[in-house]
């Protein structure tokens, strides 16, 4: 599984499954983010240095929606620690407690977790112990009055 998650409102925003840690998964789960959420020219990506990030359909995909892609530093794993915390709350509040009959379970299950949980009920310390979606809304609710109040 690879996800694409929104640093500000801590929302999953993309996500994709496969049997093979390769670009095809990282370039289908950051399409998701990029349907869903329309991201401006600049928005950084940050990744680890894994291959699937290097490769030439990941690098054209970002080029050419002009997002700037940033990398951790060599060896150093608590700069993908976003990424690492979700997989560890996936693994302690869905997967641990769930038994699989197939692949395809398990990623019915995960898609629960993420729409059904995660963004819209899970709440987080950095956002007030809001949800991801919740915050989402009120961040650009504000963002909409900030921009009528300086025009």
């Amino acid at each position: 599984m690879a996800i694409v998650k929104d640093l500000c409102t801590k929302k999953v925003v993309g996500y994709a499954f496969s049997k093979r840690i390769d670009s095809a998964l990282t370039v289908s789960a950051l399409k998701m983010a990029i349907r869903r959420q329309k991201p401006p020219a600049g928005c950084i990506f940050h990744s680890d240095r894994g291959v699937q990030y290097t490769s030439k359909s990941f690098r054209k995909l970002i080029s050419e929606h002009e997002i700037i892609q940033s990398m951790s530093r060599k060896g150093d794993p608590y700069d993908n620690a976003v990424a690492e915390n979700f997989f560890s709350c996936l693994k302690c509040e869905c997967v641990h407690l769930c038994h699989f009959l197939s692949r395809s379970s398990a990623q019915n299950e995960i898609f629960r977790y993420i729409e059904g949980f995660y963004n819209p009920l899970r709440p987080h310390s950095g956002i007030g112990w809001l949800a991801p979606n919740a915050f989402e809304l009120s961040f650009f609710i504000n963002q909409r009055l900030l921009s009528k109040t300086t025009a």
